[in-house]
């Protein structure tokens, strides 16, 4: 099984890529705490919801990053 986010908001997907923000986990625990780690830098980036799938499950979300 692989975990992902999918966005939403005012994004470059190329900037994403860029800055090595998107990519598959091995379990929903490791997706979580990258997610903790990588907060900031997905705000920065313009992402303003984020929806975690286990293959194309939904798990959660969207949830939204904005104060």
């Amino acid at each position: 099984m692989s975990y992902r986010f999918e966005y939403t908001g005012e994004f470059s997907r190329a900037e994403l890529e860029r800055a090595e923000l998107t990519r598959e986990f091995d379990t929903q625990q490791a997706a979580e705490e990258w997610l903790t780690i990588y907060f900031t830098d997905l705000v920065r980036l313009g992402v303003s919801e984020v929806t975690l799938f286990e293959e194309d499950r939904p798990v959660f979300g969207p949830m939204s990053l904005l104060p």
